[in-house]
């Protein structure tokens, strides 16, 4: 087998090795590329131990201070330019193009990036979930015949709990990272009735069945294979507009 060496040939110049290029340097080309109308900020970055991969930037005078998951502290030069475009578009009111979000998704969506983020959310971040069984259902069971009704028994859930707060906003959540399903606890009362509560469930289980996709530069939650068989429950519209009229009052 035949192998190359940069100096097997004393006549061959060698390679530049660039090294990257600082993460200061990168915000403050794109911030010149993105045309502002003001002079270019002294950026200070950090690289932090976040529980889930999030990225902020604040400006102070002439002072800005990002902060971005440790996560992304091996990311391509590329990333981190289409990060820096979607941060400086977020502080100055200005739409990120789509090449920097789908740049960022595409990166952030690789199977490896995806792994650490979640092994991350499940060693940093703190879980907060009550017992399955409550005052008046009991998630357990709920999940279990749905499962067996609607999945063929085959969806696995680590845990499903009720919230610790009494949620009227986000009524139900599934954590990839830790593998929960969390219901609201303002469901778990007399006045609600059984069937939304079961399809609130059904419908965290659908987001373990069709995990998320991107499309673009979109991260896509509810595919249309999701919707369709979210409208595929019975008694679908009726219990939608069950759903809206609790919490309407």
């Amino acid at each position: 087998m035949r192998t190359h060496s940069l100096s097997a040939d004393p006549k061959q110049l060698p390679l530049p090795i660039h090294a990257p290029a600082p993460p200061e340097f990168v915000f403050a080309r794109v911030f010149r590329r993105l045309g502002i109308k003001r002079s270019v900020p002294d950026f200070h970055i950090e690289y932090r131990p976040f529980s889930s991969l999030r990225s902020n930037i604040h400006l102070q005078g002439n002072r800005a201070r990002v902060r971005i998951s440790d996560v992304l502290e091996e990311a391509p030069s590329l990333v981190l330019e289409a990060l820096a475009e979607i941060l400086l578009a977020q502080l100055f009111r200005r739409r990120p193009s789509a090449e920097a979000r789908e740049c960022y998704l595409a990166y952030v969506f690789e199977p490896a990036v995806r792994r650490r983020i979640d092994e991350n959310r499940r060693q940093r971040g703190r879980l907060r979930l009550l017992p399955a069984q409550g005052r008046h259902y009991d998630l357990d069971e709920i999940f279990a015949r749905l499962n067996h009704k609607f999945f063929k028994g085959d969806l696995s859930c680590r845990q499903i709990g009720w919230s610790p707060k009494s949620s009227r906003s986000v009524l139900g959540h599934y954590d990839p990272a830790h593998h929960t399903i969390t219901i609201s606890r303002s469901l778990d009362s007399a006045s609600v009735p059984a069937e939304v509560v079961e399809y609130l469930v059904f419908h965290e289980m659908l987001h373990i069945h069709f995990p998320l996709e991107r499309n673009g530069s979109r991260r896509v939650m509810h595919s249309r294979a999701f919707r369709q068989a979210e409208k595929s429950y019975p008694g679908y519209r009726r219990v939608r507009d069950r759903l809206k009229g609790i919490f309407s009052e």
